[in-house]
């Protein structure tokens, strides 16, 4: 991504309030034991207006009537964090990098909140925020409020995430091109699960060969925590103990994907542990696999979410009926919500710098948004047959499946950039067999 870019998603940030201070923090360092720490990940939103990656770092956006300002707050250059961490980039090489109007060291902010908030009546931050970085601004603002001769302070707050995240939810090409790298490398993971699959193997085993292929390929890191769940365990959506044995004749279910340059993919396959699906694996795969297509083909501009996923749990339904695992008219176990017994979870979700990409789904006035040109969502349609329900099909039972790939609304419909994973029944079996 190109300094324009983070540029330009500043003025369109800029250009959706009339006057104010905008603040966002980036995302704080997260011990995990003792005085060790977890692998640091910058807030999506933070990287989203600036591409820096480095913690204890802000950005303040300002605007009056007469112009903008744009500052970076970073961490300076220090020698001895050098020697046992690594170079931080520093105020200069910061200055040079980003264009920005001002890059000061992050230690000068508190003396400065005070006069970036002078004359502002309104003042934007993450909500959830609870950083020092925060209070200072609010303290700050507190006092201006209470200062004699100040005329105008800050009298209203706004929710910044809202406002980035709604200019999240449409990607822009360079966006889409870190997508389809994320997901390209995720194809490779899955068609590698798929080939060196076999009865014996333990879960984690399958977690590792596709960690290896992320680890040669140059991932940074994994989009979420794997979900690699064989026969049974399918039917725990989180199941991420990832621990078990995979046994002849069950289905193995991985959910798992990659990062590139942030950007998340998310994909989800089912295939069969030895390699060849059993005749009632095949019924139940072909049912679900049948319903994402339809909601697929269905995808386009102006197309509301909300009937989206009215219609996919309208063909889940049917496809249980069918299958012989509901009985009855399909409208009145729909009003009974009869199928979220096997059909529990949505039909998918928005992607980008999250795998669940925090954006809104509905407008101001609470209305489900319409898709257009731009939007990438996830399609998953589930279908969940514990093995210890005895009022499904004996030939069914323990079988848990799931498919999901990645989708982006086009000017004329759709495209599913994960389409080149092996997902039909004769393309899987293909791949198990190398």
């Amino acid at each position: 991504m190109n300094e324009t870019a983070y540029t330009n998603r500043r003025t369109k940030l800029l250009e959706m309030i009339t006057e104010g201070v905008i603040i966002l923090s980036s995302a704080p360092t997260k011990t995990r034991s003792n005085d060790t720490e977890y692998s640091y990940r910058q807030n999506s939103d933070f990287y989203y207006l600036t591409g820096f990656e480095e913690p204890n770092s802000l950005l303040i956006l300002s605007k009056t009537k007469e112009s903008t300002r744009t500052i970076l707050y970073v961490e300076p250059h220090s020698d001895e964090y050098a020697l046992w961490n690594g170079a931080v980039l520093g105020v200069t090489n910061a200055q040079q990098q980003f264009l920005v109007d001002e890059v000061h060291n992050i230690i000068e902010y508190p003396n400065h909140i005070k006069e970036i908030l002078r004359d502002h009546i309104h003042l934007y931050f993450d909500f959830l925020d609870d950083s020092h970085h925060l209070k200072v601004a609010q303290n700050s603002a507190k006092e201006l409020r209470e200062t004699r001769g100040v005329k105008l302070h800050v009298r209203t707050f706004g929710d910044a995430t809202y406002l980035v995240r709604t200019l999240r939810l449409t990607k822009s090409h360079e966006e889409i091109e870190a997508i389809r790298q994320a997901i390209e490398l995720t194809a490779l993971a899955h068609h590698e699960a798929m080939r060196v699959c076999k009865p014996s193997m333990r879960e984690y085993e399958l977690q590792a060969a596709m960690s290896y292929i992320f680890g040669v390929n140059g991932v940074k890191s994994e989009a979420y925590g794997a979900i690699v769940a064989g026969g049974n365990n399918a039917n725990t959506l989180h199941y991420v103990r990832n621990n078990d044995t995979l046994r002849d004749g069950d289905l193995v279910l991985i959910d798992a994907a990659c990062e590139w340059e942030l950007y998340a993919s998310d994909i989800t396959r089912t295939f069969p542990v030895n390699g060849k699906f059993t005749e009632a694996q095949r019924e139940v795969y072909n049912a679900v696999l049948d319903v994402q297509l339809r909601v697929i083909e269905a995808i386009k501009p102006n197309v509301k979410r909300d009937w989206l996923q009215k219609y996919s749990e309208e063909l889940l339904c049917q496809a249980l009926i069918d299958l012989g695992i509901l009985n009855g008219q399909c409208d009145a176990l729909l009003e009974a919500k009869a199928h979220k017994k096997y059909a529990p979870h949505g039909i998918g979700h928005w992607m980008g710098l999250d795998v669940h990409d925090p954006c809104p789904y509905t407008d101001d006035k609470g209305e489900s948004l319409c898709f257009t040109t731009g939007m990438v969502m996830t399609i998953e349609p589930g279908v969940y047959l514990r093995i210890d329900d005895e009022s499904i099909p004996l030939k069914y039972r323990g079988i848990g499946i799931r498919i999901e790939d990645d989708i982006l609304v086009t000017d004329e419909g759709c495209e599913n950039l994960s389409s080149v994973i092996a997902k039909s029944v004769e393309d899987i079996e293909g791949m198990c067999r190398g």
